[in-house]
């Protein structure tokens, strides 16, 4: 077992899942719906980040993450 504190995700993945899709898997499981999820994107389209938000992640931060957003993303820790 590892120890998990966060799941940092991109929007859009390989294999055709999106983070939306691993956001959803994540909050419908018992052993990781308690996890802090933040999804990043080099889009940031209104209506997706709401998707997101809505759906539960901590935040959506746009690409290429800035060495100002690392304390924005620990505070979810």
């Amino acid at each position: 077992e590892h120890v998990v504190n966060l799941i940092l995700t991109v929007d859009r993945m390989p294999d055709h899942i999106s983070g939306y899709d691993l956001l959803m898997e994540v909050k419908k499981s018992p052993k990781l719906n308690h996890l802090p999820v933040v999804i990043t994107s080099v889009d940031r389209i209104p209506e997706r980040v709401k998707k997101c938000l809505d759906g539960g992640a901590k935040d959506y931060i746009q690409k290429p993450i800035d060495y100002t957003d690392v304390p924005r993303i620990l505070r979810y820790i």
